[in-house]
């Protein structure tokens, strides 16, 4: 596993047990910063991940709302709903990253992670957005 997938977990670990816990997801960050816990250090692009989903949350979320058929954000599982912000966060808001990459590592974390129907969720979705992003960015 590369070291931005093993980040990428990590942000999604932050997202997740925020949301599971009803805690603003910055507090979570930053107890994960000050005490690791088990796990190693949080991964500077952890943090970037985390920092820049909550940046343009609202965005984000409006976006996944708008192309999720059928489902709106409550209803999703907690980890696709982080899952779908993190890759959707890479997609639309950061350069550095390859949209297919951010598709392939968001897949990854729903095989893994989620049930069996969330992959093929998560690559529509995301798809959706890799195909419109010009439109989006606008």
């Amino acid at each position: 596993m590369s070291a931005r997938s093993k980040a990428r977990k990590r942000a999604l670990d932050v997202l997740f047990e925020a949301d599971q816990r009803g805690l603003p997801p910055l507090d979570v960050l930053a107890a994960r910063i000050a005490q690791p816990g088990a796990e190693s250090v949080l991964p500077q692009y952890a943090v970037e991940l985390v920092e820049g989903v909550l940046g343009r949350q609202e965005r984000i979320d409006e976006l996944i709302a708008t192309y999720s058929h059928g489902w709106t954000l409550e209803r999703m599982p907690a980890v696709d709903r982080a899952i779908l912000r993190l890759g959707a966060w890479e997609i639309l808001f950061n350069d550095e990253v390859p949209d297919a990459v951010a598709v392939d590592e968001a897949l990854e974390l729903a095989r893994a992670l989620s049930t069996d129907e969330s992959p093929g969720f998560v690559n529509g979705l995301l798809g959706r957005l890799v195909d419109l992003k010009p439109t989006l960015l606008a």
